[in-house]
């Protein structure tokens, strides 16, 4: 099949950035070796096999740039570089066909053009004929649960390879079919040679700290459990909640823990602040990991109006995507999301005087990364639409929650994120997992199944659920620290690219890397100096 002039002019633009690139770091190396000549100390060992393939992703660039940032203030840096060192990696696999090789030429090219003056190490494939034998005949619980024995420890390696498989098959709950063995195996044992080469490289090294990806993947999870062990400083980076930027923290990213200090509250001008982004936010202008998730917004419609109308209350319901790697951190009250919306169900049963309103999370559908295990599939399955009380909104349909939210009595999630804006706004929220904002009182968040459904049926009846104003407090300090603390703008040095979520480096950007950077100054005082991440308020 011919390719198209479009995809041939996008190869022809990503070669051009990788070449760019390689550009870039000679003249990296010239200015270290003008300006640090000589550097010595432990060095500071960065890893991320996990966030791209052969273009620059938003967290491949955070990496790269991070690690210009170090070299560049004379501290060591060494690349654990992957060179086919895992027969199936997570995103060199094709979950239509999992046996399918990883595309590791493609890889390798591109890791050789990004580190191609930097100090690097790399480790290829090297079986593990025990571990396969042991691994052949077990089932997916007893993968899940499979610990083996590495020097004086057992290594989790099933926990440690759980998240990943659920990403990959893009589902939560795995069946237990040769396809999902297969490939639980394949990471298991390509763990296993992650973490047996990067022990090598620990004793070669000696690093002062790790820089991964988010830690949940296999490749970066393993690293950080030998690392954690050793004793060794773990740091670990997702995207941020604002455009172009990255967050970096000393623990798990994907959990995002954020310290809030309890005499902070919001002065006039970052009110203003905050109001501003949150305008533009109820109105469906924002953009995360590189994603606009809304190309419109959308009020609600007359008929959904005149549906309103005909209960005494609505209650919104928001959902998350189920194999999101934020979901291992919220399944805390109940063990999933769907276990959950199994307990609401029930509910809308018993309350037909309540309008209750389904909202799939836009990015169930989103194209290269369609959930397999949605709540359409879910609403489908049990029927749910045919309830009388019941509307559901489809990840596609690009509604005004905000809108819905006004004229909620109050509202249920899972973990998202709109629960907080929600808070915000004076809206009661019922939250059933363990959110990055649950940490601070901003929304009701039972402790237990039976606290949860007693607090549900006693908002139902109640004529009205008023919101705690410390919720409200709490809701827009935690959302401006998310937003203007912790969010490490990389807006000087990355510019979005073609495909969606990648990003190319400014041609400038080394020249841009000063120690009076907002965004270098946190990132050096994070890695080197075991500090905070934050950026000056």
């Amino acid at each position: 099949m011919r390719r198209s002039m479009t995809d041939l002019a996008l190869r022809f633009r990503r070669r051009l950035h990788r070449l760019a690139v390689f550009m870039m770091t000679v003249q990296l190396a010239m200015r270290i070796s003008v300006r640090t000549l000589g550097a010595r100390g432990r060095p500071v060992v960065f890893f991320n096999a996990t966030t791209r393939l052969d273009s620059l992703s938003l967290n491949a660039g955070f990496a790269l740039l991070a690690a210009w940032v170090v070299r560049l203030a004379g501290v060591p840096v060494v690349h654990f570089v992957c060179r086919s060192g895992m027969t199936h990696c997570v995103l060199g696999t094709d979950q239509e066909n999992p046996a399918g090789a990883p595309p590791c030429k493609a890889c390798i090219r591109q890791s050789r053009l990004a580190y191609a003056t930097a100090r690097k190490r790399y480790f290829s494939f090297r079986d593990s004929p025990d571990l396969r034998e042991a691994l052949r005949s077990l089932d997916v619980a007893a993968l899940s649960c499979y610990e083996h024995r590495f020097q004086d420890s057992l290594v989790p390696l099933g926990a440690i390879v759980l998240p990943s498989v659920r990403w990959r098959m893009r589902v939560h709950h795995l069946p237990d079919d040769e396809t999902t063995r297969f490939l639980y195996r394949e990471f298991m044992v390509s763990a296993w040679n992650v973490l047996n080469a990067f022990d090598s490289l620990l004793l070669r090294t000696d690093p002062q700290t790790i820089v991964l990806f988010n830690g949940q993947f296999f490749p970066e999870a393993v690293v950080r459990w030998l690392a954690l062990r050793r004793g060794i400083r773990v740091v670990t980076h997702e995207v941020g909640l604002q455009p172009m930027s990255g967050y970096f923290t000393h623990g798990e990213s994907t959990a995002y823990p954020i310290d809030i200090p309890e005499q902070f509250d919001l002065n006039a001008s970052q009110n203003d602040r905050l109001d501003r982004y949150l305008e533009n936010r109820f109105q469906g202008k924002f953009i995360m990991a590189g994603i606009k998730f809304w190309p419109e917004m959308m009020g609600l419609d007359d008929a959904l109006l005149e549906r309103m109308r005909g209960f005494k209350q609505v209650v919104p319901i928001f959902t998350n995507v189920i194999f999101d790697t934020s979901q291992p951190h919220s399944n805390i009250v109940f063990p999933d999301m769907f276990t959950w919306l199994e307990v609401v169900l029930k509910v809308i049963r018993e309350h037909p005087e309540t309008l209750f309103v389904i909202r799939a999370h836009p990015d169930e559908s989103r194209p290269g990364k369609v959930s397999r295990e949605s709540v359409a599939g879910w609403v489908e399955a049990k029927q749910v639409t045919e309830l009388s009380n019941v509307v559901f909104i489809p990840p596609d349909r690009y509604l005004s929650s905000y809108e819905l939210i006004q004229r909620s009595k109050f509202v249920m999630i899972y973990n998202s994120t709109i629960g907080l804006e929600a808070s915000i706004m004076g809206i009661p929220v019922l939250c059933a997992g363990k959110a990055r904002f649950t940490r601070y009182p901003s929304v009701f968040f039972p402790p237990s199944p039976a606290e949860y459904r007693q607090t549900l049926e006693e908002f139902l009846h109640a004529e009205t659920v008023a919101a705690l104003p410390e919720h409200r407090r709490n809701a827009r300090r935690f959302l401006y620290y998310q937003l203007f603390r912790v969010s490490l703008p990389f807006d000087d040095f990355l510019i979005p690219a073609e495909q969606r979520g990648y990003v190319h480096i400014k041609a400038d950007a080394i020249v841009r890397i000063k120690p009076d950077h907002p965004t270098v100054r946190a990132l050096l005082d994070g890695i080197l100096n075991d500090g905070d991440f934050l950026l000056k308020d």
